[in-house]
């Protein structure tokens, strides 16, 4: 992730993200062609920011609004992205006052903000209890499920994180790849049993995936 986002550079090799090749280009512009929810990123977000300027802010991939100019269209969007998230109430509230499920939910605002070629999900439930996490999940299947919606990538350790409308999988061990396909041929009990080294079985219900161990 912090290599498609241009935080890192490769030690060896290329890396080409929306055609264009780190060392090569601009990163700031290329951020602004990406949406991305991490951890790293809530952190930098300073604590008093509002949930509005924080949204609002991701038009530009900026850490704060005093950098740009915004239109009105810019903030009825960034109204409107709250709005579908459930929190239009908490505009105002400052982000170092927001439950970590509701900061996501300003997190995944934020990155639709600037009308992204591509999302980046950074574990975006780490951290949430059943509740925030089925309701962000909830949020992801519908942006995953809207016309237009862009290339989403997630990255996840538990399978019950993967939302509905996701198709595809790429299952990784020490740097690696174990399996890569539809998420129906991966997400099987033999490939994720060789990813984690341990027996696993992988049960559906619907279009949600989970696992334990074999005992």
């Amino acid at each position: 992730m912090s290599l498609i986002c241009g935080f890192l550079y490769p030690a060896a090799g290329t890396v080409e993200v929306l055609g264009e090749t780190l060392g090569r280009v601009d990163v700031r512009r290329l951020r602004e062609r990406l949406g991305l929810t991490s951890a790293e990123l809530t952190k930098q977000l300073r604590p008093d920011l509002s949930a509005l300027d924080a949204v609002l802010a991701g038009r530009h991939a900026a850490l704060e609004t005093w950098w740009h100019e915004y239109s009105p269209e810019d903030r009825a969007r960034a109204a409107g992205l709250l709005e579908a998230a459930g929190l239009s109430g908490l505009a105002g509230h400052a982000f170092r006052t927001l439950s970590e499920g509701e900061r996501q939910q300003i997190l995944l605002a934020r990155a639709l903000m600037g009308e992204p070629e591509l999302l980046l999900l950074d574990e975006p439930n780490a951290g949430l209890d059943v509740g925030a996490r089925e309701r962000l999940l909830t949020r992801l299947t519908a942006v995953a499920s809207e016309a237009g919606s862009p290339p989403m990538v997630l990255v996840t350790h538990h399978l019950e994180e993967i939302p509905a409308g996701f198709t595809h999988c790429l299952l990784l061990r020490g740097g690696r790849a174990v399996a890569l396909g539809p998420l129906a041929e991966t997400l099987r009990s033999a490939p994720l049993s060789e990813c984690f080294g341990l027996a696993l079985r992988v049960v559906r219900h619907g279009a949600r995936f989970a696992c334990h161990a074999v005992t």
